[in-house]
């Protein structure tokens, strides 16, 4: 790592996240778990339950809350944590089978964008599925995000944004369908509309920066700022999306190839060029990623969440096959020599978990 400042940076986030951020994390999908269990329909507790095994993911959301004031921190992580798990488990529900299935993972995902509307009434999330006796558990995750929000002091300054940011995931999840309910025209067609003229974004990538969460989690982690302008939430929202998001989604994608293929599932990557050229795109978005995160203020934290980012996909079992591994190589050498300790970190978490799992624990 050549940069002062950048190590600086991993040296202050790493230790604030594991030992301040962690255990809140921690606790938190401890307590959606229990409350899952208690899912009266056993079909949805078993959706739920399988979409928190997603650990992963909701931890990386939490991560954001290293940008919050030590006091906000609490209430960031409730709210990144909520609004990743909710992110989850409709998305596993919309992959089930429906008759409409672009109304029913519209109606389902717009709990997302309600989550951080305190003001809305929570309608019928289940109108176009076969369940409904979920014990409220859907709408207790959007009750907990908004709750944790309202603590948040900024959380006014970020609404506008965070929400456009959440309708853009609503209408990714209406439109990415698994090949079994229909073609991706229709996705093709709302990602050009939303392409910026000039970026050189691919449909597909613009699409997949629609989809993440990230844009949300980073204006959540903002918004415990008491001193945050409109300016400062620009910037980021303009480097999180379409840049740092597009990166998300396409690595997501990128290891869950396999999987995707065995389950008929779309994948944003498959099928859009070449092993080679497909590791020059990633290549070159990666860089812009990194150069978005590094203009910002405080741009070497958001440089390590970057990092982070893309490391919890590139120490991936997944990203060791012969058909993903050159083009997470090129990411990583995108990234830079910020990825050596991350990567090293993930690496020793996941020989202790190995260890764990190995000893019974």
């Amino acid at each position: 790592m050549a940069h002062p400042a950048l190590a600086r940076s991993f040296v202050a986030v790493v230790p604030r996240y594991l030992f301040t951020v962690l255990p809140r994390a921690s606790r938190e999908i401890a307590h959606w778990r229990g409350r899952a269990g208690t899912i009266p329909d056993p079909a949805l507790r078993r959706l739920a339950l399988d979409s928190l095994a997603k650990r992963g993911n909701m931890e990386g959301a939490a991560l954001f809350a290293v940008l919050c004031p030590r006091e906000s921190r609490g209430a960031a992580v409730r709210a990144l944590v909520a609004f990743q798990a909710a992110y989850n488990y409709l998305d596993t529900l919309a992959e089930q089978p429906s008759p409409d299935p672009i109304a029913n993972a519209r109606q389902l995902h717009q709990a997302l964008a309600l989550a951080l509307d305190p003001a809305a009434v929570q309608p019928d999330y289940y109108a176009g599925t076969p369940w409904s006796e979920d014990g409220g558990y859907l709408a207790a995750m959007v009750d907990a995000c908004r709750a944790a929000l309202a603590e948040l002091p900024s959380h006014a300054t970020v609404a506008a944004a965070a929400h456009a940011a959440a309708m853009n995931i609503v209408g990714f999840q209406s439109l990415n369908l698994t090949e079994s309910q229909g073609g991706e025209e229709d996705l093709e067609r709302w990602a050009r509309e939303r392409t910026p003229a000039g970026s050189g974004l691919r449909w597909w990538q613009m699409a997949g920066a629609c989809g993440s969460s990230l844009p949300v989690h980073v204006l959540t982690a903002l918004a415990g700022d008491p001193a945050l302008d409109r300016r400062g939430v620009a910037a980021v929202d303009n480097a999180y999306f379409p840049w740092i998001g597009a990166l998300h989604s396409l690595l997501d994608s990128l290891v869950d190839v396999a999987e995707d293929e065995r389950l008929g599932q779309r994948n944003l990557l498959v099928g859009r060029t070449c092993a080679d050229d497909a590791a020059a795109e990633m290549r070159l978005l990666a860089e812009r990623a990194r150069e978005e995160a590094g203009a910002l203020p405080r741009g070497g934290e958001h440089s390590v969440i970057l990092a982070a980012m893309a490391g919890h996909y590139i120490s991936a079992s997944e990203a060791s096959q012969p058909a993903v591994r050159m083009i997470a190589e090129s990411v990583r050498e995108a990234l830079g020599g910020v990825m050596r300790p991350t990567l090293a970190l993930f690496g020793l978490r996941r020989l202790c978990a190995r260890f764990v799992r190995a000893a019974g624990g």
